[in-house]
This record gives C-alpha cells, sequence and structure tokens, in this order.
C-alpha cells in the first residue's frame, strides 16, 4: 500500500450556475426562530432576523442545494426544491 496520498479538488468538479428563480422559500407562518437551519448550513447562508429565518441576500449563488436546511426543519416552514436543469450545482463531466 502506497503512502501517496490522491487530493481531488471537488470545486473544479463544479460549475456555480446561478438559479433564476428561488428554490428555498420560508414559510412565516410555520418558522419559530429556532435556528435549526443556522446551525446546519454548511455555507451559512441562514440568519435569525426578529425571531425568524432569514436566507442570505444572494443565497443563489453560494447555496450547495444539501437540502440540509429543509431536513433540519422540524417545523416545516421551508420548501426547498432543486433549481432548474442547468442553474445552481452542474457537474462538469456528467
Amino acid at each position: 500500500m502506497s503512502d501517496d496520498v490522491v487530493r481531488i479538488d471537488r470545486f473544479a468538479l463544479v460549475d456555480i450556475r446561478p438559479a433564476t428563480r428561488d428554490f428555498i422559500i420560508v414559510d412565516p407562518q410555520k418558522c419559530t426562530g429556532c435556528g435549526a437551519c443556522v446551525a446546519i448550513c454548511p455555507m451559512d447562508l441562514w440568519k435569525l432576523r426578529e425571531g425568524q429565518a432569514r436566507l442570505a441576500e444572494g443565497y443563489r449563488d453560494r447555496c450547495m442545494e444539501c437540502g440540509s436546511c429543509f431536513i433540519a426543519c422540524e417545523y416545516g416552514a421551508l420548501d426547498f426544491t432543486y433549481p432548474p436543469a442547468g442553474e445552481g450545482i452542474v457537474y462538469r463531466f456528467a
């Protein structure tokens, strides 16, 4: 077994093309401000303001589409759908 380690720049394998429409929607009637989406987002796109979860302006440029915020929301306050084909995270070699 070799001690050589192969390092792969995973971001070199994708293009991020900003989505032309929102793909994460917050229902303010259901949001309790629990902060689960803030805590789990790997891209730090969520903030709590006035007791509600708010997405960063321009999130469509930076979201990795992992869906963690949607999964973490126990109150059903988030609606998550993937961006249309050819937008968002686009794999170069797929």
